[in-house]
């Protein structure tokens, strides 16, 4: 797009663009063809009414179209809480409060995130039925102004639920089966449990208190697992008294009743989990909500806290070194109490017992090695590939020769020296191999075998009737 235009956008400069139009009628469909950033989307992102109602007039497909971004001119307008630009974006065309844009969101999301209340109401005054889309990981605007801390959204966003008759919304799950309640407790929020749980705008009756999350969790489970602070103590209070229960007394009392619970991950004939398994679940990767990028920094630093400890051996090998000379032959040596001969600064444990070093070593110089591999892997992409590769390269060389260096017998030397120089080709291959054995398709083998169940029987009656 034009610097000229990009400025008038921004400084909301009608005169520029009308002078700019005159002097080039195509100058709008040359941006819409460049398939960047539109002049509408700058100009609701500043806020400049004028300017975003003539490009609108203009140029009416800007509405629609999704920035570099993955958002339309209405999902900045309405996270950036320019209400009158929404009502004219609406004026156009109502379907726009439904359009998706990145991860699913819509405009309506993106005003909640932002706690943009005028907005809000503005969105689902022109449509109701927004309150019930969802973004990719499954939440609702409800679940959004929940994690965003975002009360006043909140209420607005339940206070529609009631006039439109739609507060069974309350009790949608998103991926990982948390309704608001489970969300609402996790983060202690006071405020909104007790606005939503007094029955004052949505009736008790219509909450699923007890509801299953995907570890087994019901919303005061996830409350008494981490109930540290003093304010705990009255979100129990407000659960329990609006007929909260844990999840055993929950299977407790369908087996009392001989009724099978409303929610599908639980069984009658099951056993609750112990408290540890929850903890367990609660803590474990969940591939929906933890992003690769945290994952990787996690396991960066996993990995460089084992490679600091695997490689303190180099400097001080267990049970230390020897700090003397010792033959037994000779009258120099007559003074000390050793019994075997040794050379200073060689391992003491190597000396008396040969076969555990062994094993240390071979499992230290594993685990060291592997280490040194991941780095390599998490750091692919940075920049300073080459930079890095010689660190690594120097850090493997200097725990060979400290490693080396330690070990007093021939044997032991020779064969760490054997495993300092196959252990970093062998390791990256042995992974990729066991990798792919164990996550390789196993879907051809079912399908032969259920092909040579259903074909049996005909195979039986040719040989029968032949």
């Amino acid at each position: 797009m034009d610097r000229g235009l990009i400025q008038a956008a921004w400084n909301g400069d009608v005169d520029h663009l009308l002078h700019e139009l005159d002097r080039n009628p195509s100058t709008l469909h040359v941006v819409a063809l460049e398939g960047s950033e539109s002049p509408l989307h700058i100009a609701c992102f500043t806020g400049h009414l004028n300017f975003a109602a003539i490009v609108i007039k203009l140029r009416l497909e800007f509405t629609r179209e999704l920035n570099q971004d993955g958002f339309s001119p209405l999902h900045i307008a309405a996270a950036c809480g320019h209400v009158e630009i929404v009502k004219e974006l609406l004026k156009v065309d109502i379907g726009l409060c439904l359009i998706k844009g990145k991860n699913r969101n819509i405009p309506l999301h993106l005003a909640v995130i932002k706690g943009k209340t005028d907005v809000i109401r503005e969105l689902l005054l022109s449509s109701s039925d927004s309150i019930e889309c969802t973004t990719a990981q499954g939440d609702t605007s409800l679940h959004l102004a929940v994690k965003n801390n975002q009360f006043d959204a909140f209420q607005v966003l339940v206070q529609h639920l009631k006039q439109a008759n739609k507060e069974e919304l309350v009790n949608y799950k998103d991926f990982n089966g948390n309704t608001i309640f489970h969300l609402a407790v996790s983060r202690k929020q006071f405020d909104v449990l007790d606005f939503i749980l007094n029955g004052l705008v949505i009736s008790k009756e219509k909450m699923e208190l007890n509801s299953l999350n995907k570890n087994g969790l019901t919303p005061l489970d996830t409350l008494l697992m981490f109930q540290s602070e003093s304010g705990d103590r009255e979100i129990v209070e407000i659960l329990i008294q609006t007929g909260a229960l844990k999840a055993e007394n929950l299977q407790s009392r369908a087996d009392t009743q001989g009724e099978r619970p409303n929610d599908h991950h639980t069984r009658p004939h099951e056993h609750p989990r112990s408290p540890a398994k929850k903890m367990l679940d609660y803590f474990k990767y969940n591939k929906l909500n933890d992003s690769p990028g945290k994952v990787r920094n996690t396991l960066l630093v996993i990995v460089i806290l084992i490679t600091a400890a695997t490689y303190q051996p180099a400097l001080s090998p267990p049970g230390g070194t020897w700090q003397d000379d010792y033959v037994p032959s000779s009258p120099a040596t007559s003074n000390t109490t050793a019994t075997k001969p040794h050379t200073a600064g060689q391992s003491i444990m190597l000396t008396h017992n040969p076969i555990a070093y062994s094993i240390f070593l071979s499992a230290n110089s594993v685990g060291f090695y592997t280490s040194l591999h991941m780095i390599l892997v998490l750091t692919a992409a940075f920049p300073l590939r080459m930079e890095m590769q010689i660190l690594v390269f120097a850090l493997s060389t200097t725990y060979s020769t400290c490693m080396n260096a330690i070990a007093p017998h021939s044997f032991i030397t020779y064969g760490f020296i054997a495993i300092s120089i196959i252990l970093p080709f062998t390791i990256p291959i042995t992974t990729m191999l066991l990798r792919n054995y164990y996550y390789r398709p196993r879907n051809a083998s079912v399908d032969t075998t259920q092909e040579r169940v259903q074909t049996g029987p005909m195979d039986v009656s040719i040989h029968l009737n032949g």
